[in-house]
């Protein structure tokens, strides 16, 4: 991976050197899709990264109304990378947000939010860097079909993985991940290990460090690529990176991609486990080799502060109807809001593979990749931070086999929402922690409820559902 340019300078002489045509504006609207738009290579100067170059801010979703549409892009120079996804040389750079009448940064810009919440870190001592290293899962298919209208409803998708075409007629070659045993098969059965390698050098050529790639636990074509820990902000730049490295990769290879938490029923859904540490000085604060499962007493406090606020973080972490089909009780996934060093079934992991002092970190299992990244990452900085705070005691460790527990045991358990509606109205009575040091606003909070609820919620909630009709047709 070459150095990123530093400064507009650098990224201009970038441009000439690698003979770059077009450079492309990248930003992320409110919801956490992948906006974009281009200008010619000769347009750029120092002027584009000091003055930004205008937009329609009433088109993006969660951004301004018609009266106060005009906004501004700014490119930071330290984000650009010769895009590997054009086949016209194009540089690619990620830009901030900013009003043109006061010339400050925009509010509902997530990526602002980021950054504020790393100020915020280090203004309050306790650390000078967050950093972050997510678990993006994903299912790639070979096709998907949906529609929904006022007298029909339905969803069809493919995969030539898919366990369910095991009795396909006509030419079958079989080698198949059968539901719930795709962890980790080596080809034929993992068909798609040449168009993972693929993504992760392309990725790799965008500036993303990479670790490690595999297939998952689902059948048809469930995989994760894990990134190398970042600091927050950037780490969230590679997540939105990632996404669209992947989807276009895929794209080419007449496949597509998602990121849905939930899209198969009767198999695993796709998570986004976040790891997560503290640094100050450059000494790991969560590390301490007398503390249970060798995290510090800090850490201990942050893992409490994520429990407290874990049901209003649920709107931001998983933040999708479809969220709620995976985060279901007495499944696999990680509802039960207690921690552990080792058990899965826990919403924070403390992972013990290694002893090293560098290596420890929490793992928050809840998150899933529908999120905005800038957003969630944000988030749980805050209610971490707020735990350290108030010296949050995050209770024993549950470190049981949950489904071994008695029925009284269970209901001991606090569990996450069951519903984006439900987590909606916990962020809603719970988001305090969030608005310190204005890292979030109350504005930013208030869109984003209102969104959700009248784009996501309601039309979901109005709109009959294909299974009710195999349960109710002929009451």
């Amino acid at each position: 991976m070459e150095r990123r340019p530093r400064s507009p300078g650098e990224v201009i002489a970038l441009c000439r050197e690698r003979g770059i045509q077009i450079v492309d504006l990248k930003f992320t609207d409110l919801p956490g899709t992948l906006q974009h738009f281009s200008i010619p290579a000769r347009a750029l100067d120092e002027g584009v990264f000091r003055d930004g170059i205008g937009f329609d801010g009433s088109s993006i979703r969660g951004f301004q109304h018609i009266q106060e549409s005009d906004m501004l892009l700014v490119p930071d120079p330290s984000s650009a990378f010769v895009d590997p996804i054009y086949r016209v040389p194009t540089l690619s750079v990620i830009c901030d947000v900013r009003d043109p009448v006061t010339g400050e940064r925009y509010w509902r810009d997530p990526r602002y939010v980021a950054q504020k919440a790393e100020a915020y870190l280090r203004e309050s001592g306790i650390a000078d860097t967050a950093y972050f290293g997510p678990e993006v899962e994903f299912f790639i298919f070979d096709s998907v079909r949906y529609d929904q209208n006022e007298h029909c409803g339905y969803y069809f998708v493919d995969s030539e993985e898919g366990a369910w075409n095991s009795g396909r007629e006509g030419k079958n070659l079989g080698h198949r991940p059968r539901y719930k045993e795709g962890y980790f098969p080596a080809p034929p059965t993992d068909s798609l290990q040449d168009l993972r390698s693929i993504a992760i050098l392309k990725m790799m050529e965008a500036g993303i460090d990479i670790e490690v790639h595999h297939h998952e636990v689902a059948t048809a074509g469930q995989g994760e690529i894990d990134m190398r820990y970042q600091t927050l902000t950037r780490m969230a730049d590679q997540v939105m990176l990632y996404k669209y490295i992947l989807r276009n990769v895929a794209r080419e290879h007449d496949k597509t991609v998602t990121f849905m938490p939930k899209p198969l029923f009767g198999d695993n859904g796709s998570g986004m486990h976040v790891h997560v540490s503290l640094w100050k000085d450059g000494e790991n604060l969560f590390y301490d080799p007398e503390g249970y499962a060798q995290l510090s007493l800090l850490g201990m406090y942050f893992i409490g502060g994520l429990l407290r606020h874990a049901r209003a973080l649920c709107a931001l972490i998983a933040p999708t109807t479809n969220s709620y089909r995976r985060l279901v009780p007495g499944f696999e996934a990680p509802v039960n809001l207690v921690y552990s060093q080792r058990n899965r079934s826990a919403a924070v992991r403390i992972p013990v593979y290694s002893r090293s002092p560098g290596a420890k970190r929490i793992e928050f299992r809840t998150p899933d990749p529908s999120c905005n990244p800038y957003l969630a990452f944000a988030a749980i900085l805050m209610a971490g931070l707020d735990g350290i705070f108030n010296e949050t005691d995050p209770g024993d460790p549950l470190d049981t086999d949950v489904y071994e527990l008695s029925p009284e045991e269970l209901a001991d358990l606090h569990t996450v929402p069951g519903s984006l509606d439900e987590a909606l109205r916990e962020l809603e009575e719970d988001h305090e922690f969030l608005l310190r040091g204005s890292v979030f606003t109350s504005d930013l909070l208030g869109t984003w409820l209102e969104y959700k609820r009248r784009r996501e919620v309601d039309p979901v909630r109005l709109r009959p559902h294909p299974y009710e009709f195999y349960l109710y047709y002929d009451t």
